[in-house]
C-alpha cells in the first residue's frame, strides 16, 4: 500500500515515515501543495494523507485540483480544529479527518478502514459484525443476538452504507446523496431521525453509542 505524505513539517513527515514502514506502507512525502499534486500524477499512491496549511497551494486547494482525476482517498491530518475548517475540507472531497495531535493507533484504524473502503467489498466482507448484530450485505438482512431486526428501506440503505465503509467518516451529504440520490436534499434532520431509529434497533444503550458515532458537523462513522 503506497502512501502519500503531504506536509510542511520535515519532523512529522519522518517520524510518520518510519512508523508507516515500519507497518509496511510504502511512504512518498510532498512538502508542499503543488508538488503534492505533482507526486500523486507520478507515484499514484493509494492513500494521500493530506496537511491544510502548506505552502503554493493550500489543502483545500490541492483536494479540489485531485478530485478533477482522482478517487484516491484523502485524509486530512491538520492541527485545524475548527468544524468550518472540517467541513469545508470535507465538502471539498476529503474521504476523513484526524487533528493533530494525534495517537498513531488511530491513524492506523483510519488507514486501514480507507485501505478497505479502496479495494472494494470482499466475499469476506459479505457480512459485517459490531456487538451482537450481524448485518448480512448480500441478504441485505440485520439479526440482534439472532433474532431479525426489521429495518425500513431508508433505514437499510443508511446502514448498508455506514457498513461498506466501516471505521471511516461518512459525511451527510454521502449518505444524503446515496440514500434520496442527490446531495442538494436538504437535511432537515432527516439523517438525525433516521440514524435515532437505528441506535434504538441496534445499540444496547442508544442514548450512549458504541457503534453508530456522529461526528459533530460532519456526519456519521461506524465502529466495529
Amino acid at each position: 500500500m503506497k502512501l502519500l505524505i503531504a506536509d510542511d513539517d520535515p519532523q512529522l513527515v519522518r517520524a510518520l515515515r518510519i512508523t508507516l514502514a515500519a507497518h509496511g506502507y510504502e511512504v512518498v512525502a510532498a512538502a508542499d501543495g503543488a508538488t503534492a499534486i505533482t507526486a500523486t500524477a507520478q507515484a499514484g499512491p493509494d492513500i494521500i494523507l493530506l496537511d491544510l496549511g502548506m505552502p503554493h497551494l493550500d489543502g483545500i486547494q490541492v483536494i479540489q485540483a485531485l478530485r478533477g482525476w482522482t478517487n484516491a482517498p484523502i485524509i486530512v491530518v491538520s492541527g485545524r480544529t475548527g468544524s468550518a475548517d472540517k467541513v469545508e475540507a470535507l465538502d471539498a472531497g476529503a474521504d476523513d479527518f484526524v487533528t493533530k495531535p494525534f495517537q498513531i493507533d488511530e491513524l492506523l484504524a483510519r488507514l486501514r478502514a480507507l485501505s478497505r473502503r479502496a479495494q472494494g467489498p470482499t466475499a469476506s466482507e459479505a457480512s459485517v459484525a459490531f456487538g451482537d448484530i450481524v448485518v448480512d450485505l448480500a441478504a441485505k438482512t440485520a439479526t440482534r443476538g439472532g433474532e431479525r431486526v426489521h429495518l425500513t428501506p431508508t433505514e437499510w440503505r443508511m446502514l448498508e452504507h455506514l457498513c461498506r465503509h466501516p471505521g471511516a467518516l461518512v459525511t451527510r451529504q454521502d449518505l444524503l446523496k446515496q440514500i434520496w440520490g442527490s446531495d442538494q436534499v436538504s437535511d432537515s434532520g432527516y439523517l438525525r431521525l433516521y440514524m435515532s431509529q437505528l441506535r434504538k434497533k441496534l445499540e444496547a444503550t442508544p442514548a450512549a453509542p458504541v457503534h453508530l458515532l456522529t461526528e459533530s458537523g460532519m456526519g456519521y462513522r461506524l465502529v466495529l
